[in-house]
């Protein structure tokens, strides 16, 4: 009962602190204008550009979480951690290339919605939303490896 619990709240440590970071380095210190115009283009150039954000990202994120782990004594492995966060970047980049989104949202029966730029912008919010669906996915592994 005692593993469980501490596996849940370093879950749950886990999964609040990539979600801040996901924020912070997604939208302010991870990404700069050029990266996320040119993160998608074909080519070199746009795999330049995603190298750059994915380093950088997970650069804002490896030591919020350092940070969390410390300062929380937590029970984490280096496989758990590795693990983890080898999953966000690899998910972010596969995302962030924007076509797997567009195709998830039109073989799912929203091509409106990946096309749709107001009120909201229907391409963004996906892709953000399934970003975050991978970030529960690395604090799991991180929790439970």
């Amino acid at each position: 009962m005692v593993v469980v619990l501490i596996s849940a709240i370093v879950f749950a440590v886990v999964a609040a602190t990539f979600y801040a970071g996901h924020q912070v380095a997604d939208h302010v210190f991870g990404q700069s204008d050029k990266q996320a115009a040119h993160k998608a283009a074909p080519g070199w150039d746009g795999w330049r550009h995603l190298l750059g954000h994915i380093v950088a990202y997970h650069l804002v994120v490896v030591v919020m979480l350092t940070v969390a782990v410390v300062a929380l004594d937590l029970p984490v492995t280096v496989v758990g951690l590795a693990s983890g966060v080898g999953f966000s970047a690899v998910s972010h980049a596969i995302l962030d290339r924007r076509w797997p989104v567009r195709w998830l949202l039109i073989h799912t029966g929203s091509p409106d919605f990946a096309d749709r730029q107001a009120p909201i912008c229907g391409m963004y919010l996906a892709d953000q939303s399934l970003h975050a669906a991978c970030l529960w996915v690395s604090a799991l592994l991180i929790a439970c490896l």
